[in-house]
């Protein structure tokens, strides 16, 4: 089997999703990456995309550019994603369109089109999604966000049994919080509760991330998929 060597990073710009581009582009990946925003991240590997991940139309022309300019799409890593933490009640409709568009619509474009070229090129690939902690945890104030995401966890398994034929994976990760601007706008009191339910009772780190991902992209997890992993524990 030929070696994995070009990755999709939706979010890329800042975050998770800068700390993962930065990583695999030092392992010696080809990384295409994708926000609302440009990038000032610069490397002779890496392809930096102004794409909003709800518009179908640019995720398609996106895929297709990064196809012809590394050759192959084996890996695909569906972060980007946002939140609004508020009581249902208070929620506007508006912001209920906009956070599926991003977290569920923009996960399944990518997850679509990339295995589409996957697919074609016969040599498997790896599709992993990004969930969260609180799915299964619950948590009030987050309806909408841990509803997005629970659908896009039963994307990852709906996909997985329809992609598995063709050696492809589809797995997802689900972090407790972590130090980025998607917790900015959260209580310190907030998150302490958070923290209080998990086994191990500390904010996640880029590295409990990249270790989870690193699983799920190898070659050797060809057995693996379906999957939801949650961080810190339950």
């Amino acid at each position: 089997m030929r070696r994995f060597e070009t990755i999709i990073i939706t979010g890329s710009r800042k975050g998770i999703g800068r700390h993962l581009t930065e990583n695999y582009l030092s392992k010696g990946y080809n990384v295409a990456g994708c926000s609302r925003g440009p990038s000032e991240l610069e490397h002779s590997n890496y392809l930096h995309f102004e794409c909003d991940v709800a518009d179908e139309k640019a995720v398609k022309q996106m895929i297709t550019q990064v196809k012809k300019t590394f050759g192959s799409i084996d890996i695909l890593i569906n972060n980007a994603g946002i939140a609004s933490m508020n009581s249902a009640l208070l929620t506007p409709g508006e912001t209920v369109t906009k956070i599926f568009a991003t977290n569920f619509n923009g996960s399944f474009f990518f997850a679509r089109e990339c295995a589409k070229k996957m697919i074609r090129q016969k040599n498997g690939g790896r599709i992993v999604n990004l969930s969260t902690i609180a799915v299964p945890l619950d948590l009030e104030g987050e309806l909408i966000y841990a509803s997005s995401k629970a659908a896009v966890e039963k994307m990852t398994r709906i996909l997985s049994k329809e992609l598995a034929n063709y050696g492809i994976t589809v797995n997802t990760l689900g972090p407790t919080p972590v130090e980025t601007d998607l917790i900015k706008t959260l209580s310190k009191d907030k998150i302490d509760a958070l923290i209080e339910k998990q086994p191990i009772k500390r904010l996640g780190e880029f590295r409990d991330i990249e270790n989870v991902v690193d699983f799920f992209i190898n070659q050797s997890s060809d057995f693996i998929t379906g999957q939801t992993l949650y961080l810190g524990g339950l």
